[in-house]
This record gives C-alpha cells, sequence and structure tokens, in this order.
C-alpha cells in the first residue's frame, strides 16, 4: 500500500490550495471563507518517483458546535491513520495560540511530522522564526498559491517514508448521490464501520466529492460520498454550492456504478428525477436506493406502491433496479456494494456479433420493420463495440428511416434476451456509405 500524508492546521491557512497544488488538479474547493472543507478528501500523489496519498482534512478550531467537533475528530483520526502529516501554518497571521495546541497533539501522535509555514512573502519574513517556538522541527517556508518551497517540503516528507508498492487491483467505485438530508452520509458511514463523513441535519454538510476505500464480504470497493444536489432556487451560498454540485456530477463521471439515494419518507420528488436523469445521461450503471425505509408506515402493499411509483417517475430508464434500505438500522445496508457490482457486471457484458444477429434476424422477423414514402428500413448486421455502456452499431440503409419506436422495440428485444438491467445501453444506426 502507499504511505498516506495527512495535511492539518487551523481553517484558511491553505491546506486545499496545497493538495490542490501538489496533486495539480482541483481537488478540494477554494474559498475564502473558512471552513469550506469539512471531510477528508484523498489524493494520489508523486514526488520524485516516491507515490503517496494526500489526506486533505477540515480546518482544526476551537468552535463547540457538533460540525465543528467533527471536523476536529476527523482531522485527528485522520493523523492516527497516516504515515506522516503535514502541519500547515499562515505565515501573515504568525503563530496563533491554536497552532500550539495542534502542534501539541501532533507531537503526542509520535508521527513524522513537517512544518509548513504558508503565504510566506517579503512581509511575512520576520514572522517566519516564530515558528521555532511550536517545538516540532525546522519550518519551511511555502507559498501554495504559486509553488514556491513546495518542493523543499515534498522531499522532507517522502524522507519520512520509503518507497511503497503500487496497487495490484483496482476496486469498483460507487458514487453515492441524491438530494440533501437524504442519507447518503449515513449509508457510508455505516458501510465504513465509523464516522467517515460528517452526519448533520443541516442541508449542505458534505461540500466535498469523499473517497473511501471499504471491504464488503471479501471485495474491495472504493465509496465516494458526495455532496447533496438542490435546485438551484434553494441555493443560498452559490460560489461553494456550484463547486459542491460539479464535485458530484465529475464523481458521477469517474464512477464504476452509482448509487442514487431517495428519502422513502418524501417519495420521489422531481430533484430525484433530475439527479436520476443525469446519471442515465452519463450512461453509468446504477442502483435506486430507497433509504430510511425503516420509518415509512408500511402494509402489505406499500413496496409494491413505492416501485410502481419509480416506474412512472423514471420512465426514461426503465432498466432500473432499486433497493429498500435503512442507514440508521443497517437494515440491507450490506448489499448495497454488490447490488451496484451487479449493475457494472451487466453494464460490462458483451454479445458475440454472431449471437447478437441472430437475435435481431428473430427480432425483425417478429415485427417488420418501419418504411416512409415506399422506402423501408433494412438491417443489414449489428455489432457492440463499446461496454460501460453498452452500446450497439447497427448498419441500416438509411438511418433516418429509423422511426424511435422501433429503435425502443430492438432496445427491448436485446434485454428480453441479456440481463441489462440496471445500466442504460445505446444504440446507433449508420447509413449505408457512413463510416
Amino acid at each position: 500500500m502507499k504511505p498516506t500524508v495527512a495535511i492539518v492546521g487551523r481553517p484558511n491557512v491553505g491546506k486545499s490550495t496545497l493538495i490542490n497544488r501538489i496533486s495539480g488538479r482541483r481537488v478540494a474547493i477554494v474559498d475564502d471563507m473558512p471552513g469550506v472543507t469539512r471531510d477528508r478528501l484523498y489524493a494520489d500523489c508523486e514526488w520524485c518517483g516516491k507515490a503517496f496519498t494526500l489526506i486533505d482534512t477540515g480546518g482544526i478550531d476551537d468552535g463547540a458546535d457538533d460540525i465543528s467537533r467533527s471536523v476536529k475528530r476527523q482531522a485527528f483520526d485522520a493523523v492516527g491513520a497516516c504515515d506522516a502529516v503535514i502541519f500547515v501554518t499562515d505565515a501573515k497571521q504568525g503563530v496563533m495560540p491554536f497552532d500550539r495546541e495542534i502542534a501539541e497533539t501532533l507531537r503526542r501522535s509520535n508521527k513524522p511530522v513537517v512544518l509548513a509555514v504558508n503565504k510566506a512573502d517579503a512581509a511575512a519574513k520576520e514572522a517566519f522564526y516564530e515558528f521555532y517556538a511550536l517545538g516540532i522541527g525546522e519550518p519551511i517556508s511555502v507559498s501554495a498559491e504559486h509553488g514556491w518551497g513546495v518542493g523543499d517540503m515534498l522531499d522532507a516528507v517522502c524522507s519520512e517514508f520509503s518507497s511503497c508498492e503500487e496497487e495490484q487491483n483496482k476496486p469498483l467505485s460507487i458514487a453515492v448521490v441524491g438530494k440533501p438530508n437524504v442519507g447518503k452520509s449515513s449509508i457510508v458511514n455505516r458501510l465504513c464501520g465509523y464516522e467517515r463523513s460528517i452526519v448533520s441535519d443541516v442541508a449542505g454538510t458534505t461540500r466535498d466529492a469523499i473517497d473511501t476505500p471499504i471491504t464488503v464480504d471479501g471485495e474491495d470497493y472504493l465509496l465516494i460520498d458526495t455532496a447533496g444536489m438542490r435546485r438551484k432556487r434553494d441555493v443560498e451560498d452559490k460560489s461553494i454550492e456550484r463547486y459542491s454540485v460539479l464535485r458530484a456530477i465529475a464523481a458521477i463521471k469517474r464512477a464504476d456504478a452509482v448509487l442514487i439515494v431517495i428519502d422513502a419518507t418524501n417519495g420521489v420528488t422531481e430533484q430525484d428525477e433530475k439527479i436520476a436523469g443525469l446519471v442515465h445521461e452519463s450512461g453509468k450503471p446504477s442502483v435506486i436506493v430507497l433509504n430510511k425505509w425503516d420509518a415509512v408506515e408500511k402494509d402489505g402493499h406499500t413496496l409494491d406502491e413505492m416501485t410502481l411509483e419509480l416506474k412512472e417517475r423514471f420512465a426514461f430508464m426503465s432498466y432500473f433496479t432499486s433497493i429498500s434500505v435503512s442507514a440508521a438500522s443497517g437494515t440491507r445496508i450490506t448489499k448495497l456494494p454488490q447490488a451496484a457490482k451487479k449493475s457494472f457486471d451487466n453494464a460490462s457484458r458483451r454479445i458475440s456479433t454472431g449471437l447478437l444477429n441472430e437475435l435481431i434476424a428473430q427480432a425483425t422477423a417478429a415485427t417488420e420493420p418501419p418504411s416512409h414514402k415506399g422506402r423501408r428500413l433494412k438491417i443489414y448486421y449489428a455489432s457492440q463495440p463499446a461496454v460501460c455502456p453498452p452500446l450497439f452499431v447497427f448498419k441500416v440503409n438509411d438511418e433516418k428511416l429509423v422511426h424511435f419506436s422501433y429503435e425502443r422495440y430492438l432496445e427491448n428485444s436485446i434485454r428480453r434476451a441479456f440481463d441489462y438491467s440496471g445500466t442504460p445501453i445505446r444504440l446507433k444506426f449508420i447509413g449505408k456509405g457512413e463510416q
């Protein structure tokens, strides 16, 4: 396994800017408002041939509210699990009282600590020497924004651990998406077995897309907890919310499968439809997760009625599969990774050209292709050049003769013959003479 390096410090000292600088991409949201980062963020990085994983943590302060306490616990949990620590301070502010408390906690952890004095420029040069008083080694002046001194800091970090082995097998990555407060973070925490993501009744608590490796029944997975996606008119903090939604969308695109979480006590809403539509358009295999099922008043027909509602509201993704769970009690939670894997396996299914053409021949014999102005559609042959999502290409005499109803008929014929539940499939028609 690759060594891990935790980045800790007070709010707004530049931890997220630093992780973005080291990783070379925007892993964390950066904003002038303190406390934007709350949960741990992971980024795979490399320096001088040494690979490691950076862990960005929320700003540690002395706040007494539940979220501040949770952020502090998350940060120090990361310290306990990592191989080295980068302690980021602010040269412009100098040594603050809470810097001393963090330094004392890091000394007790017995972990190698590299002290990075960020925002170091000519105006802050005099304050630089104050940081020796923290007693955790020689400070290194850096500028996360401009990249100054970051190389020296990484040299010091990499000297604290030996070269590591690359991961052998890539785990299945599963994005957990949905509206705010439907229980996404609670599901992730239940699967992890500990509080990996901060859970609060306050909408928008999760702001980043948070990657967490887990193992369930001997199988490795990578869970991606995402920020809740609200309607635009409900958004108050436009800048941060916009970045959070962009992170969630990016998580959908890079995931192998998606769990679409719905609050079963509220039923299916318009925003649930939009989120599911986003997953569908991305071509990702998915599972509809009906969370808070324990809080639903039930009779003998409740599940059937909910399934019927899903069929009506999600008519555009009639292939969906669903599972009812309760993150609060843990009911059926451990079945979620396997359900996501089944949808992914279906999306990875490839049909041989011979078998596919035999199926299409039977379908066209049963229902003749449409005609227009005396010209009838002819399907010469079909093939499947891609998976995830499955793509079926039909060579025809004229693609303009393909009516959407016949396209749907061909798709349903393929689905009846092969299990493509939980995944969209794409059909493309190429006219004669086209490549």
